[in-house]
């Protein structure tokens, strides 16, 4: 009995000391993810370095920041050069004679821009650049600055104190096949998602779920929730985060990664809003608080 009292009272010291580690490790996986999260949302392809969103409609059309132009940029040169948008979808681009850019980073002066894929063509002259961006059926000149106000004075981020209880193992109930989800953005364009099954979680003695959706080309779940401390703690339209796929019908919502969506930093995107039934009812105090510089 001395021996395997001796051998309990060893293994209890092993798992005290190896419980504090294991929470310190996961701390600090936290703090390097939002780390990596601030380089990339202050990157010079980062959402604080947007300036414009233009919306663009068939024809042809004067880009450039002076008054004149049809499409104004909020930097640049004062006459960049022309856009034209065909009827059979095709988007070109022509420079202003004189002008100091590039399109697709060489020298020719007139160009297809491709706007489909990942890999849209970019047109830059100086520190500021800009591609097609196609949403919701319909095209947009996206802009950028790498000297933008918004990203030369980024406020930074605030975030709740990591607390390994808001890591949650959830169960996992398919829809076979994925349904779809309709989510509706600040715009009010609604689009359909598919939704592969829901997350369903227990939290102060009272059952929730959540609806995720599947993106092109990602097997992992992208949630977009709210909760009760939104318009005052939190940003008021929505918070993001994202689970590993299931596994063995469980699935982790990990809500000290839940961050804030681009339209918390800028006005010059449309974010997603939350679809029905992934209001949570309590205050989510993890992850990211309301952005305290302007957006």
């Amino acid at each position: 009995m001395t021996g395997l009292r001796q051998l309990s009272l060893l293994l209890g010291t092993v798992l005290l000391a190896v419980a504090p580690a294991v929470a310190d490790d996961y701390t600090a996986s936290i703090e390097a993810w939002r780390a990596g999260r601030v380089q990339r949302l202050t990157s010079p392809t980062g959402w604080l370095a947007l300036i414009g969103r233009h919306p663009l409609e068939h024809g042809t059309w004067s880009v450039g920041s002076g008054a004149d132009n049809a499409i104004r940029l909020a930097a640049g040169p004062s006459t960049l050069g022309t856009v034209t948008y065909a009827a059979n979808g095709k988007v070109t681009f022509t420079l202003a004679a004189g002008v100091d850019a590039t399109i697709d980073g060489t020298t020719a002066r007139s160009a297809e821009l491709a706007y489909q894929g990942d890999k849209p063509t970019y047109v830059r002259a100086g520190t500021v650049n800009f591609y097609i961006l196609e949403s919701g059926g319909k095209l947009f000149v996206r802009v950028r600055d790498t000297e933008a106000a918004r990203r030369k004075n980024f406020a930074g981020i605030e975030s709740y104190p990591v607390d390994p209880a808001w890591r949650i193992e959830a169960d996992w109930v398919p829809f076979n096949p994925s349904r779809p989800l309709r989510i509706t953005n600040v715009a009010g364009i609604v689009e359909d998602s598919p939704c592969p099954g829901k997350a369903v979680f227990q939290h102060e003695g009272r059952t929730h779920e959540l609806l995720p959706v599947l993106e092109d080309g990602s097997d992992r779940l992208f949630f977009i929730i709210t909760d009760a401390t939104a318009g005052t703690e939190t940003y008021e339209a929505s918070r993001f985060f994202y689970a590993d796929p299931p596994k063995d019908g469980k699935v982790i919502l990990d809500f000290n990664k839940v961050y804030n969506p681009p339209c918390a930093f800028t006005p010059f995107t449309v974010c997603p809003l939350p679809p029905k039934g992934n209001a949570l009812p309590f205050a989510l105090r993890a992850g990211e608080k309301k952005y305290p510089g302007p957006h």
